[in-house]
């Protein structure tokens, strides 16, 4: 009952589809990151309708790229792209670790915050774009989308379980302590696994080349958050799965037009 518990809770937290209310309990949220890719297989699955379906209904490129710009941010409620602002205002301090997380924790929103987030979003549309743009070109590109948004997540959620958290408190530390940490990590490297697999059935070159982004800055992320900040935070996370779904889009355009 408890991962039913933990899928629910997976969904309440990071999207915004609806699910039946229940209490956060320690032993309900053990499992909540093995969870937390099929809520990217959700998001995916949207963005992978609303592409086919503006395709068959003849819209412009721009229309068609420009509104599912927004629909991962709808589906998740702009939890992470809120981590993503938090991190662009910290990195553009020029303070130690301290200074960095206090800027992080400050509710108000920066400048350089708002200015990173016009940036991502118009080059995050531009690739949306062009992808749909190119969406009849090529095959299985829905099942590829999917795979990928199910891959960050569950990239994401292995940072939660295996990096060092820089807090104490915070909802990162939140999820590392109540997890069951050695389960979770292998069932998510499992999941990495099967969508990386899914993806070399789906894509070919294509699908391992996008998976191969992922993977990059999956590792980045991981020396960033250690020099910078002394380990992840949830502001982090957010920060790097924003990042990661704008890499993800820009390797796929860039591949499909490689491999023409």
């Amino acid at each position: 009952m408890n991962l039913v518990n933990s899928f629910l809770i997976a969904f309440a937290m990071y999207s915004r589809i609806p699910v039946p209310s229940l209490e956060w309990t320690k032993d309900r949220m053990r499992y909540v990151m093995c969870f937390f890719p099929f809520v990217g297989l959700a998001a995916g699955g949207l963005l992978w309708l609303w592409l086919k379906g503006t395709a068959f209904l003849g819209f412009q490129p721009a229309a068609a790229g420009l509104i599912g710009t927004a629909v991962p941010l709808l589906v998740s409620g702009g939890i992470h792209m809120d981590g993503f602002i938090d991190t662009a205002d910290a990195l553009s301090s020029y303070g130690d670790r301290e200074k960095k997380l206090e800027i992080m924790k400050d509710p108000h929103t920066g400048a350089f915050g708002v200015l990173s987030c016009g940036l991502y979003l118009l080059c995050y549309a531009g690739l949306m774009t062009e992808l749909a743009a190119q969406w009849g070109q090529g095959k299985n590109l829905g099942g590829i989308l999917m795979a990928l948004f199910f891959l960050e997540r569950a990239f994401s959620g292995l940072s939660v379980a295996a990096f060092p958290c820089a807090k104490k408190t915070g909802l990162a530390a939140t999820f590392a302590d109540s997890a069951q940490k050695r389960t979770v990590r292998r069932v998510l490297l499992i999941e990495i696994g099967a969508a990386g697999a899914a993806l070399w059935i789906l894509g070919g070159f294509l699908g391992l080349w996008a998976a191969a982004g992922q993977a990059a800055v999956f590792f980045w992320y991981y020396r960033l958050s250690q020099k910078k900040f002394g380990g992840i935070t949830g502001d982090l996370a957010g920060f790097f799965l924003q990042i990661c779904e704008a890499v993800s889009i820009g390797t796929i355009v860039l591949g499909m037009k490689v491999m023409r």
